[in-house]
């Protein structure tokens, strides 16, 4: 048997071994691609859920403080229409790109509960522009608001597999109707 024959099982073996060895190499790269690429998107889904809820909350902020000037919230910093109504369409401006990337990049789920609680916003909203003064009704939009805002981020962390938050209810002080 000629010197080559001998060394032939060796040698396959060792190109079977390098193609064994490249192929592995070849899976386990891509597999990490595809794990740090996941990890990317999910950190920018997280950052438009962040920066959505962000316009969402100076919205209600805004309005919370004309509605003390109403007399009908305990926010402590008071404003008036006249003062509210630019930071409140500045507000708006903003939420508008911010909706936007929550369409494209947002699940399906979570983009139905912020709509549902942008809904309640816009109604807070005209609700102060209509100068309502009804306390109680005004509590109603509060207390939707929150539950809005509560399954919002229940969607999120739902989206993003990130554990169940605490929800806290803040106790504020009670608004005495003029």
């Amino acid at each position: 048997m000629s010197a080559f024959m001998q060394q032939l099982p060796a040698l396959i073996g060792v190109v079977i071994g390098a193609l064994g060895s490249y192929l592995a190499v070849v899976r386990s790269d891509g597999a990490r691609f595809r794990r740090e690429q996941s990890a990317r998107w999910e950190e920018r889904r997280l950052a438009v859920y962040a920066d959505y809820a962000s316009t969402l909350k100076k919205t209600v902020t805004l309005a919370c403080r004309a509605a003390s000037h109403l007399g009908i919230d305990p926010h402590p910093h008071p404003l008036s229409a006249e003062e509210a109504a630019p930071l409140l369409a500045g507000a708006t401006l903003a939420r508008d790109p911010a909706g936007e990337s929550l369409l494209m990049l947002g699940s399906p789920e979570v983009v139905h509960k912020a709509r549902a609680w942008v809904t309640v916003v816009l109604e807070m909203e005209q609700f102060l522009r209509d100068g309502t003064r009804d306390a109680a009704a005004w509590r109603e939009l509060v207390e939707r608001h929150r539950l809005g805002r509560d399954a919002y981020y229940a969607a999120v962390r739902d989206d993003l597999a990130l554990p169940p938050g605490l929800v806290v209810r803040w106790q504020f002080p009670s608004v005495n109707q003029p």
